[in-house]
């Protein structure tokens, strides 16, 4: 036997996440000779006959049930997370409310972190509670402790990691365990982290989603969310998502697929500079904490470094003394790098003033200022460093000023 032939009965490495996100949801049958798949653009199926139509096997038989680019897009993420199957969804809040509903029902009791995206609260808080679903808000911090808070009508406990606003780690192999043992779904928005970072399915966690809005799309220009689920839930979460009719364009999915080629990349870029960021805020006067749990400092760094294996650009900063609001204002109004928005994921730096209060009711958040989310974007840090040092200027001048003075 030749040294060749014994090399190719040798097994194959797997491929790196590089490789995988520059390769997955390429479909030779949909592509043919062109590097990406099409953009299907689709309502209608023609079938060739009333058999065909009537059959039951064909591979697409209406827009919404399916194209050959969300097909592409699907068996992307599909691949990605390490699941079962994989659906779209029209924005990450769809996403949230599909993962919910396809494990929810009338008299089922729910257990959500305190620290969730405030609309997935507001979402189990009105549409859940009327379906007769009850929502019990956790501590973040309570690790396999959640066993404690199971019910005989306990349905899904609901993850995010870090929280929302505040990021705050949660112990995520021990919530799920607790609740596989006592055969209770677990669901996590792992929109922060991504699978690039880290796969919640590896970590006992049952149904993962995302707002790929964010850093799948990476650009802020697409709304778009999946749910990626393991084989027990899939059944669940495909049934679920096509009877509510959830769907999004050909164009956003393709954007997403795009997307995907680079996210290894700038995720790696994001966590770079935003580790400079957020280091260089930890020296600062004006601050009193950042929240990022990739900080040595942080109290869920120990968490973080065991499970994750990586942090993007999203972070939380609190100041150091309860500067008033126009002072804040004035500090981020002026700032040149980073926009004022809520959303987040895509190339640009932003950053919002956060208001925590309406966001949690299980925890209190301790701050001695007011909060500031940041997002860093792909922007060299030098600049945006540059950029927080003028704000932070603003901001002391303002408040040091009596209120009716608003010349800085």
């Amino acid at each position: 036997m030749s040294q060749n032939a014994e090399n190719d009965e040798m097994p194959r490495r797997a491929p790196a996440l590089a490789t995988r996100l520059s390769h997955a949801g390429r479909p030779q049958d949909a592509s043919l000779p062109f590097v990406n798949p099409p953009i299907v653009r689709a309502s209608t199926v023609l079938f060739e006959s009333v058999g065909a139509m009537q059959g039951g096997k064909a591979r697409y038989v209406y827009g919404r049930r399916g194209t050959p680019t969300s097909e592409a897009l699907c068996d992307a993420m599909t691949d990605l997370e390490g699941a079962a199957g994989s659906v779209v969804t029209p924005s990450g809040l769809a996403a949230i409310s599909v993962a919910l509903l396809s494990v929810v029902s009338a008299g089922d009791h729910l257990l959500v972190v305190d620290t969730a995206y405030h609309p997935c609260r507001h979402f189990c808080d009105t549409v859940l509670k009327r379906m007769g679903v009850e929502t019990e808000y956790y501590d973040p911090a309570v690790g396999a402790g959640i066993a404690a808070l199971f019910r005989p009508n306990t349905r899904a406990v609901y993850l995010e990691a870090p929280g929302s606003l505040t990021f705050e780690m949660q112990d995520v192999p021990a919530i799920a365990a607790a609740a596989r043992a006592r055969g209770i779904v677990s669901i996590m928005d792992n929109t922060w982290a991504t699978p690039v970072f880290f796969r919640p399915l590896d970590h006992g966690i049952d149904i993962t989603l995302l707002a790929a809005t964010k850093y799948v799309g990476g650009h802020s220009d697409l709304m778009l969310g999946t749910v990626s689920a393991n084989a027990a839930l899939w059944p669940a979460v495909k049934e679920t998502s096509g009877s509510l009719g959830m769907f999004t364009g050909a164009d956003d999915m393709f954007a997403a697929l795009r997307g995907l080629r680079t996210m290894d990349l700038r995720l790696r870029r994001h966590q770079e500079s935003a580790l400079a960021v957020a280091r260089w805020l930890q020296g600062r006067p004006e601050v009193g904490r950042v929240l990022h749990p990739a900080l040595e400092t942080d109290p869920g760094h120990a968490l973080w470094r065991r499970d994750f294996c990586g942090a993007t650009g999203l972070f939380g900063v609190v100041l150091a003394a309860p500067y008033p609001s126009r002072a804040v204002a004035a500090m981020l109004d002026g700032l040149r790098w980073f926009g004022l928005g809520y959303s987040w994921g895509g190339f640009e730096s932003l950053a919002i003033p956060a208001d925590v209060a309406l966001s949690r009711t299980a925890t209190r958040f301790e701050a001695a200022g007011p909060l500031i989310r940041l997002h860093v974007g792909l922007e060299d840090p030098a600049d945006l460093i540059a950029d927080l040092q003028d704000g932070f200027r603003r901001l002391t001048a303002v408040a040091a000023a009596p209120a009716d003075e608003t010349d800085l």
